[in-house]
């Protein structure tokens, strides 16, 4: 993609900026003592305070290239280490922060990393607006000819689970993904990473309380499906039923799905398993769930 326009203006080295504190306006927050500073104001609140999902620092070169290409919200500024190896996916991410007229700042691998909230961030660190979740009724809203295809996380805290279940409902086509606003996470740096940029395509809601949420689908003629290894329904045996408008609802690591969120279930169904081990981590089965869903509604 060619760049439109002069965009080397918009390139700046690391000795350019004002100051080298992490947390200074123009520049994202970093660890130590200077992060109390950013997470301290309303922008960065906790995540089950605010309206918006989180995101406003992106980490890893393919989330920052996707966050570039979806065009959601605002990108204030891109930065890369100066002794990057040579990339096309970093090629890319110049040429489009270029034609966005995005800031490119060229900084030192060390205060990169320093500044960094996820493991390998690749070289690459973009701040952007935060984004913001779909609106639940939209999501559960029936449409001639294209019935529901939902995911509900109850509980799952491991941001690095969700970035990789993100991955999979991109995908298998989900149409969107349920989060609770309370002990849940939301999008962090990590999350970003994990789901290599699928955050930025794939619809999220946020709501006050799952339960609620999945009463109020079943009231539409949605069909809500929990995974449970306790289970004594398959997944396999869904049939026609997941051709149809579904909801599948992912438990949180180690406790599963809450009483509540049981409750509201329409059916409980498993993932069989064959060797000696009794469970899957929440992405594998999640992934193995959507594209069961995913099989009979092609």
């Amino acid at each position: 993609m060619k760049p439109a326009g002069k965009g080397a203006r918009n390139t700046r080295r690391d000795g350019d900026t004002k100051g080298g504190r992490p947390g200074h306006p123009g520049q994202p927050a970093g660890r130590g003592k200077g992060r109390a500073t950013a997470l301290g104001s309303s922008r960065d609140k906790r995540s089950d305070e605010r309206d918006d999902l989180g995101g406003t620092q992106v980490e890893g070169r393919q989330a920052v290239r996707e966050l570039l290409i979806a065009g959601r919200r605002r990108v204030h500024e891109i930065w890369i280490a100066n002794d990057r190896d040579a990339s096309d996916i970093v090629e890319d991410i110049v040429e489009l922060a270029r034609a966005n007229r995005v800031p490119i700042v060229e900084v030192s691998r060390k205060k990169l990393d320093y500044a960094a909230r996820s493991e390998a961030p690749q070289g690459v660190l973009a701040r952007a607006d935060a984004l913001m979740p779909v609106p639940f009724d939209a999501l559960v809203k029936r449409r001639p000819g294209k019935p529901p295809f939902l995911v509900a996380m109850d509980g799952v805290t491991d941001p690095g689970n969700l970035g990789a279940v993100l991955r999979c409902c991109d995908g298998a086509g989900v149409d969107g993904v349920v989060l609770p606003r309370h002990r849940s996470v939301h999008v962090t740096p990590t999350v970003a990473k994990a789901s290599v940029g699928a955050c930025e395509h794939v619809p999220m809601a946020l709501v006050g309380g799952l339960p609620t949420a999945l009463a109020k689908m079943r009231d539409v003629g949605i069909w809500v499906v929990g995974l449970d290894d306790a289970a004594d329904k398959s997944l396999f045996d869904l049939g026609e039923l997941a051709t149809e408008g579904i909801c599948l609802v992912m438990g949180a690591e180690g406790a599963g799905l809450s009483r509540l969120v049981r409750e509201r279930c329409d059916v409980i169904v498993s993932i069989p398993m064959r060797g000696r081990l009794s469970s899957l981590n929440v992405s594998t089965a999640a992934a193995l769930a959507t594209y069961e869903v995913a099989r009979h509604r092609r």
